[in-house]
């Protein structure tokens, strides 16, 4: 019954129904059940063997990219703000045993642990993030693919009341946004569904209540806010691949030696400092996922 209590809205709340709503309540209500299922969980910590100094939290969650809100990234931040996530669903779907519908509940039930990751964007510039997930080849595993299941196909919430960019009269992409790896690259245990960062429930503009983050490809590659997965035979045509396949391959592993056809990629910006370092190939994980593309040119297919 006590833990049943913790999530009974409390009568004060429910007297000021209207301004409650108006503060986002199903933002509150999901960020809630998810801190305290991540403190109940007792998450495992990482022991950042690798020495990487994290990025300030501030800096995280307030240097973003999140389109469907804005193109800008003060005001993708300020919109977000009122992004309602209740009764959040994620829907998987294609060549699996069955469909299934999994709430937050029933994700938050995989295990839960802290991987302190170097996140790496397109535009060059990067940041190292604790986050809180768990492993994607669990929620593979769930599912049960068949062996037609060659690729997993990954889509953003699409909702033009909550994404400002979606209901604009000319949006920037074609929404939704989609995402999609080969099933060997979903597999590795380094591919993450994080559902917080910094020992916190995701925020809204980092992609709330729950994302992909694959830390050795670029940034727009972690697709942020997903409501379904789809086990696919053919490879799926991605949202930044359709915009400019020329300059946002379907890899996007991170590759000092392929330039962006408007800039180097073999440097970036460390975001709070002053200095520039040298970019890795593979984001520093080359030991890890270079064998995933062995024989593959990696200047071709970026």
């Amino acid at each position: 019954m006590k833990e049943i209590a913790k999530y009974i809205t409390p009568e004060s709340f429910y007297k000021r129904r209207r301004e409650f709503v108006k503060l986002g309540a199903g933002t509150l209500l999901s960020l809630s059940l998810i801190q305290s299922k991540l403190m109940a969980l007792d998450f495992k910590n990482d022991e950042n063997l690798d020495k990487l100094k994290i990025s300030d939290e501030k800096l995280a969650t307030s240097y973003v990219n999140f389109y469907e809100f804005s193109t800008d990234k003060r005001k993708a931040v300020e919109y977000a703000q009122k992004f309602n996530t209740q009764g959040w669903k994620v829907e998987l779907s294609g060549e699996i045993e069955k469909p299934l519908i999994l709430s937050m509940e029933d994700l938050l039930s995989f295990p839960l642990e802290e991987r302190i990751y170097r996140l790496r964007c397109v535009e060059a510039w990067s940041m190292v993030v604790p986050w809180i997930g768990f492993e994607l080849r669990h929620l593979i595993e769930k599912a049960r693919p068949t062996n037609e299941a060659k690729f997993i196909k990954f889509t953003t919430l699409f909702d033009k009341t909550q994404f400002n960019d979606q209901n604009s009269f000319f949006p920037t992409l074609d929404y939704p946004y989609v995402e999609s790896l080969r099933m060997d690259e979903a597999l590795h245990p380094l591919t993450l569904m994080a559902v917080g960062m910094y020992k916190k429930p995701l925020l809204g503009q980092n992609g709330a209540p729950i994302r992909l983050v694959v830390p050795w490809k670029y940034g727009f590659k972690s697709i942020k806010s997903l409501v379904k997965i789809e086990f696919v035979k053919e490879r799926p045509k991605t949202t930044w691949e359709l915009y400019a396949p020329h300059e946002y391959g379907f890899y996007a592993n991170v590759n000092p030696e392929v330039s962006h056809p408007r800039w180097s990629q073999a440097h970036e910006r460390i975001l709070g400092s002053f200095s520039t370092q040298k970019t890795l190939l593979f984001n520093g994980y080359e030991k890890e996922v270079a064998s995933l593309y062995a024989g593959m040119d990696l200047k071709k297919n970026f």
